[in-house]
């Protein structure tokens, strides 16, 4: 049994006629910084752990991400840092490729949105919008900064929450971070240029708009039609409907950037486009640098599902804006059936922050030389599925300890341990031929239970509660430990050695079982379960 992350020569992957073709993809992690363990559990390991789940299952599944490259964000850590955006990107996009890696997260395609094949779609997918009429020209104003000689975009901008109750200071020009409030950066108060300091002014810019009110109705049948059938998680629905109650506004789709996606219009050639317009884009051209044949997966609906991995902030991006680009080409494309979405994870006292340096990065959780297992296991039991969860040292010292030490790897080296022991004390390394386990009382009910878990795994796993599923997988682990404590399999060794077989070649069964459930939490340990190190238990044979 493999690791699962597959190999750069592996044969690319298209939908199989017959087969369950399932589309994963991640929110693609923003390249100006490095990851902390908020954003790897909210976005990349969630959807790691369904892409391993639907690979063991026998589905033909793909998990495609990469790092968002373009936008403001860049551009202000390129001032902040001295060099070109391309130069930040680069540099990101290693580091946060060197930490999947390290997580061992098993994309199929790891890819970035500055690539050659991102203008391609991005500029095709505008160009319907703009033959079916779903896109206006209009005058906005915006702040410029008479110092800088620059329209400033949204994250170059800094000021007062305008929201009542909020007043946070250091709100951004398109998002408030504390009350979460989507923003223009005109509704600032006191608002200042990031790059200097001074207050700028208003002033007109013409600007081009992705007319949502007008797509409003195809996009209600979708999202009352997929939510439904998708399942779509319960934030996500409440963000969503959100969005609609307060009533669709034309969204502007360009921005007087250099770093970006060239708008292809001659009136609009200065211009790029908005990052929220062309990074969800980024899927489907990231899919593209995987496979020339990406159409097969995403413009193949009656074939493909679609499932993504996000935080709760970025929603409304995945179920009103991308659905709403995609529906306005009248093209046949591939829309999100199951959107998953975490609530926040909160270090220690307060929350992660990037910009203040304020939590667990991934490099830090490389550099604390526990297991990457520990890591993985840690944030997927404590995965805010429904609401903010706490990520706290003591914790996850006391689930290493309580769960993982005394629970799961308690059970596998007593059944092991044991069944390596030299003849007259053990097997040999010999798993033992047993009969008669149906006749034996206590293993008979265990079947029963295990059976009932396994179900319940499967049934968790496909409505994508990985928390769920992964404590389920542990469950089996502590009736594994009740068994063997019950059937005292040292006395009954020279007592009743067929009564023993039973029980050994029963928990040796189980310990293959839980490889195989916790390997899409735990790729690694499952790695090292299977190919028992020789020194510990001898060359057990599983197969």
């Amino acid at each position: 049994m493999g690791d699962h992350a597959p190999s750069a020569a592996a044969a690319k992957k298209v939908p199989i006629p017959g087969k369950r073709n399932i589309l994963i993809t991640s929110a693609l992690p923003y390249v100006n910084n490095v990851p902390h363990l908020g954003n790897i559990i909210g976005c990349v390991l969630s959807a790691d752990v369904f892409a391993r789940y639907c690979r063991n299952r026998g589905y033909n599944a793909i998990y495609i991400c990469g790092t968002d490259e373009y936008g403001t964000a860049t551009e202000t850590k390129a001032l902040e840092e001295n060099c070109s955006p391309k130069e930040i990107c680069d540099k990101y996009h290693a580091i946060h490729k060197e930490v999947y890696k390290w997580f061992n997260i098993s994309f199929d395609e790891f890819g970035r949105t500055s690539s050659p094949q991102q203008t391609e779609v991005c500029q095709a997918i505008f160009k319907k919008l703009l033959e079916n009429n779903w896109l206006s020209e209009n005058t906005m104003q915006q702040l410029y900064c008479v110092s800088c000689k620059r329209f400033l975009a949204d994250r170059l901008v800094e000021g007062n929450c305008p929201t009542p109750g909020c007043n946070y200071d250091s709100a951004r020009g398109d998002q408030c971070e504390k009350c979460g409030k989507l923003l223009n950066p005109t509704e600032l108060l006191e608002p200042r240029c990031k790059v200097c300091g001074n207050t700028p002014r208003i002033q007109d810019t013409n600007h081009l708009f992705l007319e949502l009110p007008l797509l409003k109705d195809k996009l209600e049948e979708y999202i009352n039609n997929m939510s439904v059938a998708g399942g779509w998680s319960q934030n996500a629905i409440q963000s969503t409907h959100a969005w609609l109650r307060e009533g669709l506004k034309q969204r502007c789709i360009t921005r007087d950037l250099k770093w970006g996606v060239p708008v292809p219009h001659e009136k609009f050639k200065d211009k790029v486009f908005y990052v929220w317009f062309d990074a969800p884009i980024g899927y489907v051209s990231i899919t593209s640098c995987y496979t020339p044949e990406w159409e097969k997966w995403w413009k193949n609906p009656e074939n493909v599902e679609l499932y993504q991995f996000m935080g709760k902030d970025n929603v409304p991006f995945h179920t009103v804006m991308f659905p709403s680009t995609l529906i306005g080409t009248a093209e046949n494309w591939t829309l999100m059936k199951t959107i998953s979405v975490t609530e926040y994870l909160n270090y220690e006292a307060g929350k992660f922050s990037k910009s203040k340096g304020v939590g667990v990065f991934g490099n830090d959780a490389k550099d604390t030389n526990i297991p990457v297992e520990v890591w993985r296991y840690y944030l997927l039991t404590n995965r805010p599925e429904v609401s903010d969860t706490l990520f706290t040292w003591t914790d996850l010292q006391a689930k290493l300890n309580g769960e993982l030490l005394s629970n799961l790897g308690n059970f596998i080296n007593r059944v092991l341990s044991f069944i390596a022991k030299e003849p007259g004390s053990g097997y040999g390394s010999i798993i033992p031929d047993a009969q008669g386990a149906e006749s034996h009382p206590s293993t008979k009910v265990l079947g029963e239970k295990v059976s009932s878990y396994v179900e319940q795994y499967i049934e968790a796993m496909e409505k994508v509660k990985l928390k769920q599923g992964l404590k389920i997988a542990m469950s089996i682990s502590g009736e594994g430990n009740a068994y063997l404590q019950e059937s005292q399999f040292w006395k009954l060794y020279k007592e009743d050695r067929t009564s023993c077989s039973v029980v050994m070649k029963t928990s040796v069964g189980i310990v293959y079982l839980l490889t195989c459930l916790l390997e899409p939490f735990m790729p690694s340990f499952s790695l090292e379960v299977m190919n028992i190190k020789p020194a510990l238990c001898g060359c057990i044979n599983f197969k």
